[in-house]
């Protein structure tokens, strides 16, 4: 194909410090100067462009690379290597990540006040979540720099995409997870890729503080998502997803919050897109917290993004039980950036968001379907105009949370908490499973009753 003159011409990655600006070492997370994050910039891209190719050449050769059988091409991350770090074919880790679809979601469209909604469905990645499309750049990295050793702290399904990449690559994996606080459904995944994995009694940010150290006294690599190749593979949704509407960016994007590197990923990949003509405007990218995990609301609303708030986190929507989110910084410079927001959702509105969006045909985990629960906030203030265009991005995957829908539908599952009484509003949205006597007339009689 086309793409096999591009080697030469490839543009070189750096790691640069998102605070004061200074260069870092590949395998570095942080700044040694001030501790701050690290991105990965392209110095080359305005002089040459990616690959040494112009707008249209890539846009070609990206669709192009649809129809290829390698496997580099058939991955929706690595179709897109020339806006990524430069990595050997045969160092690439791919389960064939990526590629998502795009769903109009017309109830849900109603029900928030909107004229037409659509998601972008990331939970249909080989894992079930969107960690998939970073965990490959992160993971072929360090596959390439010669790790034997791989490790993340997880709420449940970061924990499940680097286990899984981890064995496709041949290497070993690590997971720290809070005790009793992750879907089980998420446990079983990192279990069954071969994960050496250990259950800490503490919450995710206590994981987090044990594997730092680990890292630091052992040659094992940092998987989670201040990982900067992590950011690179997360932004290729966004590609995607402009390559699917060609190139008219919707006026709002809507993003779960949890450790907050997605939105800074979607955001990095929209400001390069700019930067290189793709686009000429950018979406407003707005994140949307659990109440009871809101670190990034209360830090805008109380500090105007001066300080974070860490929190102790509380939600049944798992993957964004985070209290300290690494990326808070990265998140807040895109929401300013593309003049978005944020917002927060209660625990009832997170379910009755995610059974319209079950409702539809689609099905999602509770984490996802806060953007739903947020966008309707959004209408009611008018920020979202009910004529404009919205994507919410659906992180994972419906069955990563197989509990919280089946206890949903029996009707318990707020049952012994503050919100039962609230719980009864959702009642017309609860589908529980029905006793019959085993014999025709009494199923016949119930699809009549069904139709009244």
């Amino acid at each position: 194909m086309a793409d096999q003159a591009i080697k030469a011409g490839q543009c070189v990655s750096q790691l640069r410090c998102i605070g004061c600006g200074r260069t870092a070492l590949p395998d570095r997370f942080r700044c040694e100067h001030c501790r701050d994050l690290l991105e990965i910039i392209y110095p080359g891209w305005e002089e040459r462009g990616p690959g040494g190719l112009d707008q249209a050449s890539l846009k070609r050769l990206w669709r192009e690379r649809r129809s290829s059988l390698e496997p580099a091409d058939q991955s929706g991350v690595w179709r897109f290597r020339e806006i990524l770090p430069e990595i050997p074919e045969q160092q690439i880790i791919t389960i064939r990540e990526g590629n998502t679809p795009v769903y109009e979601l017309t109830h849900c469209a109603k029900s928030a006040g909107v004229s037409q909604l659509f998601a972008k469905h990331q939970g249909m990645n080989p894992t079930g979540s969107f960690k998939d499309t970073g965990m490959t750049v992160a993971a072929s990295f360090a596959k390439q720099a010669g790790y034997r050793w791989v490790a993340c702290a997880s709420t449940g399904n970061t924990s499940a995409s680097m286990a899984a990449y981890a064995a496709r690559g041949g290497l070993h994996s690590l997971v720290l997870i809070p005790d009793g606080k992750i879907s089980w459904s998420k446990l079983s995944q990192s279990l069954d890729y071969g994960a050496l994995t250990c259950q800490l009694k503490t919450d995710f940010d206590g994981c987090v503080r044990v594997l730092n150290e680990v890292v630091e006294r052992m040659p094992v690599y940092l998987l989670n998502s201040v990982n900067p190749y992590r950011v690179e593979g997360q932004k290729t949704v966004a590609f995607e997803l402009l390559e699917h509407v060609e190139w008219e960016p919707p006026d709002h994007i809507i993003v779960p919050g949890g450790n907050l590197a997605n939105s800074s990923a979607i955001g990095k990949a929209l400001r390069e897109m700019k930067q290189l003509g793709f686009i000429s405007r950018l979406p407003r990218i707005s994140v949307i917290q659990a109440e009871g995990a809101n670190p990034l609301v209360r830090t805008i609303r109380e500090t105007d993004g001066e300080r974070l708030i860490p929190v102790h986190a509380d939600t049944m929507a798992t993957a964004i039980r985070i209290g300290n989110p690494a990326s808070w910084k990265k998140a807040l410079r895109v929401i300013r950036e593309t003049e978005g927001t944020v917002e927060q959702v209660s625990e009832i509105e997170i379910a009755l968001a995610k059974a319209e969006i079950g409702a539809e045909g689609i099905g999602c985990e509770p984490a996802s379907a806060v953007t739903l629960a947020g966008l309707k906030k959004l209408v009611k203030q008018g920020f979202v105009r009910r004529n404009e265009s919205v994507v919410l991005v659906l992180t994972g995957h419906v069955l990563k949370d197989a509990e919280f829908t089946l206890k949903f539908h029996r009707g318990d599952l707020f049952e012994g908490t503050p919100y039962e009484s609230e719980s009864r509003k959702l009642k017309s949205h609860q589908r529980s499973p029905l006793v019959l006597d085993p014999n025709v007339e009494a199923v016949i009689e119930l699809l009549r009753s069904a139709e009244q």
